[in-house]
């Protein structure tokens, strides 16, 4: 894309990030705090994390994570296909599957971080030219029931 095509974008992106407290790094400044990964997620629905574990452990899952209603099921980008159609022979469906980005550190954050996180977030995520947006930021959950009561 050319130059003059991408800076709106830039622009909006830099507007929303220093608006919200954020600072804009250089491309690829952060990326070591990342892994490419991919990840299902699936709903419950009366499985138990053996259940998952058990029909994706053959097909390259590296780890099952439970996320109180869901599952998440974390693989290598290239065996994601072979996972979601393990989970299909295994008769269990799934709500998404996509290669995204992990965290390699976490970073726990207060009630006070946290709502900044949230709202930058939300600022990125309302501009059209944002397709994802990744954090490595780790909310507890009593942060998480402290945001709900406001």
């Amino acid at each position: 894309m050319p130059d003059r095509q991408s800076q709106p974008a830039a622009s909006e992106v830099r507007v929303a990030m220093t608006r919200n407290g954020g600072t804009m790094a250089d491309p690829g400044s952060v990326s070591y705090l990342f892994s490419r990964k991919g990840v299902v997620t699936l709903d419950k629905d009366g499985l138990t994390e053996d259940d998952v574990l058990t029909a994706v452990l053959d097909a390259g899952a590296e780890e099952v994570n439970d996320l109180g209603d869901t599952f998440e099921v974390v693989a290598e980008p290239g065996d994601l296909v072979a996972v979601r159609t393990a989970l299909q022979d295994a008769g269990i469906d799934y709500e998404s599957a996509e290669a995204g980005f992990q965290p390699s550190v976490s970073v726990p954050v207060d009630v006070d971080g946290a709502r900044k996180v949230f709202k930058l977030v939300d600022a990125l995520e309302d501009s059209d030219d944002v397709q994802n947006v990744w954090t490595n930021v780790d909310v507890s959950d009593e942060v998480l029931a402290a945001l709900d009561e406001e």
